[in-house]
């Protein structure tokens, strides 16, 4: 993807996260979250991971989890942003996770946590780290999916529809499950497996919410982003819908959050092949204890 349509402003994410990292153990909830889920997947695989690559490491939550499982060896945390990796214990290196700077057939598992929806080139951030694994190596991310923060972007649209006359993006667009199993094929992946998770959390306000998001250091990096302030009164009634629509009680508010596992392996002639047309030895009609029916023919009662 050329940088004239780039999507997200990579340098302004970086400079957000820079200011982030400091304080980010404090809003750290979704990261350690992901991290949880993708250490249980891997602990329920039997096999040993020598060299692991942590693509987008943030600062250190996943890679100090992968430490505490037997089956993995040496992990080595790479994110575009300096002031989070070195968060990180070594083996480290500063890197954009659309360029990845490793050898074909170098790593035995490729894990990333909530990173990868954030690079213009998903495609090619994927095909890359496809070659770096070796044969029937694995890969393991997550990534914020369609639905994260869907109340705070109708809130913002309906504002600024009715204030402004038009809306602007506010909340940036992300691909849903079935997009992200797509995109896993088409990298070359053998047996991809995308699931999802969605996690309601509550806020003392919308506010409070936006807040956090920005103490994320992921507030709105899109080129397309309006580029003068919100106006108070636009952003007074976003916060009056928001409450308005999406309650949580007590006062507070709801926010989604939807985290998108992807499972994917590098193919290698070991892994199990769908069998050819035809091949089959039970007739599935005798498996399912039915009549079976050439195409066209009723479908009535059986005759006896």
């Amino acid at each position: 993807m050329s940088p004239d349509n780039d999507l997200f402003d990579r340098k302004l994410l970086n400079q957000r996260r820079s200011r982030a990292a400091a304080a980010i153990d404090d809003h750290d909830f979704l990261l350690k979250r992901a991290a949880e889920d993708i250490v249980a997947r891997l602990d329920a695989v039997l096999r040993e991971f020598p060299v692991v690559l942590n693509i987008g490491a943030h600062h250190g939550v996943l890679g100090d989890a992968l430490r505490e499982l037997p089956s993995i060896g040496r992990v080595i945390a790479t994110d575009s942003c300096l002031a989070m990796v070195t968060r990180n214990d070594p083996p480290r290196l500063v890197c954009d996770e659309e360029r990845l700077p490793f050898a074909p057939y170098c790593a035995d598992l490729i894990v990333s946590g909530l990173a990868l929806h954030l690079v213009n080139d998903l495609p090619g951030a994927l095909i890359q780290m496809r070659r770096i694994l070796k044969p029937d190596g694995l890969f393991v991310a997550a990534l914020l999916g369609g639905e994260t923060l869907v109340e705070l972007r109708q809130a913002f649209m309906e504002a600024e529809a009715e204030l402004e006359g038009g809306a602007s993006p506010r909340v940036a667009p992300s691909a849903d499950v079935r997009d992200y199993g797509s995109l896993l094929q088409r990298a070359g992946f053998a047996m991809p497996v995308s699931d999802s998770d969605l996690i309601q959390a509550s806020y003392a306000s919308p506010l409070a919410l936006m807040r956090e998001i920005r103490a994320m250091g992921t507030a709105n990096v899109l080129h397309a982003r309006a580029r003068k302030p919100l106006r108070r009164k636009t952003l007074d009634r976003a916060v009056e819908i928001y409450r308005e629509r999406f309650p949580a009680g007590n006062g507070r508010v709801t926010a989604s959050f939807e985290i998108i596992y992807l499972t994917g392996w590098a193919p290698d002639p070991s892994q199990p092949k769908p069998l050819r047309p035809g091949s089959a030895k039970t007739r599935l009609a005798d498996a399912l204890g039915v009549e079976e029916r050439s195409a066209g023919e009723p479908t009535g009662p059986a005759k006896k």
